[in-house]
Formats: C-alpha cells, sequence, structure tokens
C-alpha cells in the first residue's frame, strides 16, 4: 500500500510540473507574439516591459545591440512591415525558456530568412526576452 502511495504522489506531482510546463510554455508563445506586435507598431512601452534590462541581443549580420540600443532603433521610423515566426519549439526549464525557430522579417525593400534563439526567464514582471541571437538562412 505504501509502494501504491508513493508511486500516486511521484505520479501527481509529475502530472503538476508537466501542466507548469505546459502553462509556461503558451505564456512564453504569448510574450513571443506581443513582442512581435510591439517591434512591428513600434510599441516601446511593451518592448520595454517584454525586455530584459540584461538584454543580449544579436543581429543576424553580426551587429550586437543592449536594451536601450533596441529600443531606440525600434522608434518610427523603424521599418518592419510584417514579422512571421515558424517552426516554433519551446523548452523550458524551470523559470528559463529557450524559443528556438524561424523568422521571416519583411522590410520595406527586403526580406530577412533568420534562425532564431531567444532566451526567455520568468520574472516578476513576468516572461522577459534577455538573449537573442539570430543566423542568416543560407539562400
Amino acid at each position: 500500500a505504501m509502494k501504491r502511495l508513493v508511486y500516486i504522489l511521484l505520479l501527481a506531482l509529475s502530472l503538476r510540473a508537466a501542466s507548469d510546463d505546459a502553462k509556461a510554455e503558451k505564456d512564453v508563445l504569448a510574450a513571443m507574439d506581443a513582442y512581435k506586435e510591439a517591434m512591428i507598431h513600434n510599441d516601446i512601452a511593451t518592448l520595454d516591459r517584454l525586455l530584459g534590462d540584461d538584454l543580449a541581443f544579436t543581429h543576424s549580420h553580426g551587429e550586437f545591440q543592449d536594451k536601450a540600443a533596441v529600443l531606440k532603433s525600434s522608434q518610427p521610423p523603424q521599418h518592419i512591415m510584417r514579422m512571421e515566426f515558424s517552426n516554433t519549439s519551446v523548452k523550458v526549464y524551470g523559470n528559463t525558456a529557450l524559443v528556438k525557430g524561424r523568422v521571416d522579417l519583411w522590410h520595406p525593400d527586403s526580406v530577412v530568412h533568420m534562425d532564431i534563439l531567444h532566451v526567455w526567464i520568468n520574472r516578476p514582471a513576468g516572461w522577459q526576452l534577455v538573449a537573442r541571437q539570430a543566423t542568416l538562412l543560407a539562400k
């Protein structure tokens, strides 16, 4: 009976962990969506909330920006017409989430196709982006 009780307890704990991860994954995807909308619409207030103060943001062409630089370059007339994420996978490790996938970015005169790795941390303010690494995809 004791063995069965231990088994039930472990099962309950693993189910809770799985549902916590599923909620975290949903919340991270929502943060990614809010980030995308904020980038397209030059919504600096939302970006300020979503980007960690310790942000390390690396562009596909190799340029590195901290949070202040990202916010400055996201002000009008910053020209991102459209941004689409695809093949997105989220791996949650406690309060950290790694988001891997493809991003297609439309500028007025070009489209950039990238592979990205985003690192999100769950903080009192909610999920915040602390690192972003982009790699240009081969033509």
